[in-house]
């Protein structure tokens, strides 16, 4: 797929992805009634989410819920020279207004590395391809950890946002999981039917 072919792609998705969330703007509550704590149990504790902007679907409801599970919750932080930490959170703390909308943890917030890591998105397929926003933080973010230890990436999302397939390049780190307002999409699962990696029968993180 092309660079131009992406960005065709990217402003199709957003403008779904707005269309299904004007239908539905309470699917973030939705999806975190569906979300199986057993993901928690397994690959807690450290949980970074994300604090939404525009159509993306919202995960806070689903924050709270792995809170009052004894989640430690996280925010991504993009830091001056690009990289994106992942800063300690919980409900009611501060945050500070930062470029393109973004609400992020203050500086001072102390850094972690998360277990579990929700993705915001605008695409995605069954073998964990994602769409993203082409900036490739979370790519960049979810390899460091990878070759650090394991994380377990579930991305959300509107049912209408998940694709037959997306074209993935090198760089691309896969999903393990996603779920949106219909339930979960057990990737890893899905990508070890079918022969790719995690033919294992464990995520990518494993």
């Amino acid at each position: 797929m092309t660079g131009t072919d992406k960005t065709a792609l990217r402003a199709d998705m957003k403008l779904l992805r707005e269309e299904a969330h004007a239908r539905d703007p309470d699917a973030g509550e939705t999806l975190a009634g569906k979300f199986p704590l057993k993901l928690l149990e397994r690959y807690g504790p450290i949980v970074s989410g994300y604090w939404p902007i525009g159509s993306e679907i919202d995960p806070l409801p689903l924050m709270e819920k792995l809170a009052g599970a004894d989640a430690k919750l996280a925010l991504p932080r993009l830091e001056d020279d690009g990289e994106m930490s992942f800063r300690l959170w919980s409900p009611g703390e501060p945050l500070e207004e930062r470029p393109f909308g973004l609400k992020e943890p203050l500086e001072s917030a102390p850094r972690t590395q998360p277990t579990l890591v929700l993705v915001p998105l605008l695409a995605f397929d069954k073998m964990g391809n994602r769409l993203g926003y082409g900036k490739g933080h979370y790519d960049r973010a979810l390899q460091q950890i990878r070759q650090d230890g394991r994380v377990f990436a579930c991305g959300l999302g509107f049912h209408v946002q998940m694709l037959d397939e997306l074209a993935a390049e090198p760089h691309d780190q896969p999903l393990d999981w996603a779920m949106t307002e219909r339930g979960s999409v057990p990737i890893f699962m899905m990508r070890a039917f079918a022969g790719g990696d995690g033919s294992d029968g464990g995520p990518s993180a494993a």
